[in-house]
């Protein structure tokens, strides 16, 4: 229950700070002439999720605290051998999520920058074709 209780609290806290980051890079490119409405608007979510993110992070204090009170009960009950690598476990389990999270961001990052990519081809392939019409230039194709 308490490995279950960390791993929500992690993924809350991660997927909180991502969407923290991402408003925060909105806000930047808001426009200051134009985006007065869209710049209230981040700036409320942006409000919001630090709100939730002092939320989680009681959530995180109170997962750590019940750590140590089931490391007391398993110091007790444990080797020594057997009570580092249940610490090993809990400290691993946390950190792969976080690796995990941050794989899975890379990857949404690629499959972004891919349809991007894929949506310029054309506009890409329509600029070659009016350079040819108007320069006289022909490009060769195998």
């Amino acid at each position: 229950m308490f490995i279950g209780d960390l791993d929500k609290v992690t993924s809350l806290l991660l997927s909180l700070s991502g969407r923290l980051i991402r408003v925060e890079s909105a806000l930047d490119c808001v426009d200051p002439e134009t985006g007065h409405q869209e710049r209230l608007q981040l700036l409320e979510k942006k409000k919001q999720l630090l709100a939730q993110m002092g939320e989680a992070q009681e959530l995180k204090e109170h997962v750590d605290r019940r750590e140590q009170a089931v490391g007391k009960v398993l110091d007790c009950c444990l080797t020594p051998e057997q009570l580092r690598d249940y610490s090993h476990f809990v400290k691993m389990k946390a950190a792969l999520l976080v690796e995990q999270r941050q794989l899975d961001d890379k990857i949404r990052l690629g499959d972004e920058q891919s349809n991007c990519f894929n949506n310029l081809q054309p506009h890409i392939a329509c600029i070659q074709f009016h350079s040819v019409l108007w320069h006289g230039k022909r490009y060769c194709s195998v």
